[in-house]
């Protein structure tokens, strides 16, 4: 085959990766913001101190809302977001393609195809997509990029792969902390991997060296702001993972399901129909495991596939919930380990090269009908991925009380409290699912909240207690003099489109309208001791960890190409 023919067949799995993602986001190309639960996207937000993570809140969105307070200062906010959300499943796919073409060779394209399918066609995409983890996807679409760098780097001989891949891999998953945990646990494993390629301490030293820079945002802003607390512990048991119609909580989370949420997952799996893709899903990849674990290369991701999957299901049990609980009493920072079905995203490396694995069982069918039907089988199992999870996730546009509203504080940065209570709202403009308080991520100005979720009739509290007391004033009738002394100075009233819903308070109002209310209060912000600096500087060096990645890879490719000989002619 000529080199036109090679080329090709390289193009081929990151292409059907590209198809793949765009099937499911492509309600998202629409013009419009992604709004659905923990999903926000405003058309600019701004580097304030909750994107620092210096307000009351716990620092759970590190370094993402601070990446898009620099970026929609270029580009509109929302297609940032949808541009990461798409680009996150695609490497995801291609990701999982690459690392299966390294491992398992004789699998061919099909093979890489089959590995793609499993990354992105999977019920832990649909669920995590509506319940709003766009950022998650993207840590989640580095993960097998992480292997595949560890893998190169200790089985390539000589002085070995340069470690700038890993090093970027590990950045850009570190979007969100829970991204990060997950890359740093994957390159870790992959340390495992035999070969003659960079020690083991070395490679070891680079990931968590890469890991600590890329973490600094969050945990600095933890240390600082002193936001973590023991009432996290409350939301053990609502976040434990659950269990599908006809499965338990181990075989729905074998078949990459099981979200805390029941609202948040696709029809399909409603029914006893996630019976039906869980086997077909677990056959592939059972079937598959059997060839991968004869490479060695393969094993430590095989292993941690299991390990993802037997972990969280014993969190859920009765002794699981209580010992998590006590050890998030005892140790506020592992609140991060409260929603256990998310770390099931370990899993995926794992049986992305079982799934390419499996095409190369069947000797007397050729690769290509298997890696087909296998492909066939996958798709046709959850058939309410495509469209946005069957049209629930869909760009939204916002009414025009939002921008204008939006002007008129950000001309005035001062203090912002909301009502009504609590973290999510329902707009009538949104769609039926609730949504994060849109507000706190499109303003100058600080906005109280709480932080507080109900969830089953259940309050989960957060750690806005400052918040929590202006909201009890708010509810009380307090005065402007009251509100003003307490630091509040704009307060904003949404309303989910009908006038019925209206909070009438005995302040001056500056906008009004069917869907928000602005009054204008007069407080002023508290004065904060000198940390934004700091804050700022952790920022810049995961950014500039996340750009030395590329350069250094430029560098090396340079460095190559002067090396190299002439073509003869």
């Amino acid at each position: 085959m000529g080199p036109a023919g090679v080329s090709g067949r390289v193009l081929v799995a990151p292409l059907y990766a590209l198809v793949l993602a765009v099937a499911v986001t492509a309600p998202l190309f629409a013009p419009g913001y992604l709004l659905l639960r923990d999903a926000v996207s405003t058309p600019r937000s701004y580097p304030t101190d909750a994107a620092l993570g210096l307000s009351e809140a716990a620092p759970r969105a590190l370094p993402q809302d601070f990446l898009l307070a620099v970026a929609s200062s270029v580009v509109d906010g929302g297609v940032v977001v949808k541009a990461l959300l798409v680009a996150g499943l695609w490497l995801a796919g291609w990701g999982a393609a690459r690392l299966s073409a390294v491992l398992l060779p004789d699998a061919g394209v099909g093979g890489q195809c089959v590995a793609a399918t499993v990354a992105i066609w999977n019920p832990y995409v649909a669920e995590r997509l509506l319940q709003g983890h766009w950022s998650l996807l993207v840590g989640y679409g580095c993960l097998p990029w992480v292997a595949a760098a560890m893998l190169r780097l200790r089985t390539a001989p000589g002085e070995g792969a340069p470690f700038a891949a890993l090093v970027f891999w590990i950045a850009a998953a570190g979007l969100t902390p829970t991204g990060l945990i997950l890359a740093a646990i994957v390159a870790l494993v992959g340390v495992a991997v035999p070969g003659a390629g960079r020690p083991r301490r070395q490679c070891a030293a680079v990931a968590l060296a890469a890991a600590t820079i890329s973490a600094l945002p969050w945990l600095t802003a933890a240390a600082l702001a002193q936001t973590l607390s023991p009432s996290q512990a409350a939301g053990v048991v609502p976040f434990a993972a659950r269990a599908e119609p006809g499965l338990g909580t181990l075989l729905s989370l074998a078949g990459l399901g099981g979200i805390w949420n029941s609202e948040a997952v696709p029809a399909s799996r409603t029914t006893t129909f996630a019976i039906v893709g869980t086997a077909v899903l677990l056959a592939i990849v059972v079937a598959g495991a059997t060839v991968a674990l004869r490479r060695p290369a393969a094993r430590p991701l095989l292993g941690l596939a299991a390990v993802a999957v037997a972990a969280p299901a014993l969190m859920a049990t009765g002794p699981g919930l209580a010992a998590l609980e006590a050890l998030v009493t005892a140790l506020p920072g592992l609140g991060v380990l409260r929603d256990g079905q998310k770390w099931v995203a370990l899993a995926m490396p794992g049986y992305a090269v079982a799934g390419a694995a499996a095409t190369t069982l069947l000797r007397r069918v050729p690769a290509a009908a298997t890696a087909l039907a296998c492909c066939a089988a996958l798709l046709a199992v959850l058939p309410d991925l495509a469209w946005g999870v069957g049209g629930q996730v869909v760009s939204v546009r916002y009414p025009a009380a939002w921008p204008a509203v939006a002007e008129l504080v950000n001309a005035d940065p001062r203090p912002v409290a909301v009502l009504p209570p609590g973290s999510m709202r329902r707009f009538e403009w949104a769609g039926p699912a609730p949504v994060l308080d849109p507000l706190p991520r499109w303003v100058r100005a600080e906005v109280r909240s709480t932080g507080d979720l109900t969830i089953g009739g259940r309050t989960v509290p957060g750690e806005g207690t400052h918040a929590r007391e202006v909201e009890q004033l708010l509810l009380a009738g307090a005065d402007q003099e009251r509100l003003a002394a307490a630091g509040v100075g704009w307060v904003v009233v949404e309303l989910p489109g009908t006038r019925s819903a209206a909070v009438d308070l005995d302040l001056p109002v500056s906008y009004r309208d069917d869907d928000l209310v602005l009054y204008r209060v007069g407080g002023e912000a508290e004065t904060r001791p000198g940390t934004r600096p700091v804050q700022v500087a952790t920022h810049l060096a995961w950014l500039a960890l996340l750009a030395a990645g590329p350069l250094a890879a430029a560098q090396a490719w340079r460095r190559r190409s002067a090396v190299s000989p002439e073509p003869p002619r």
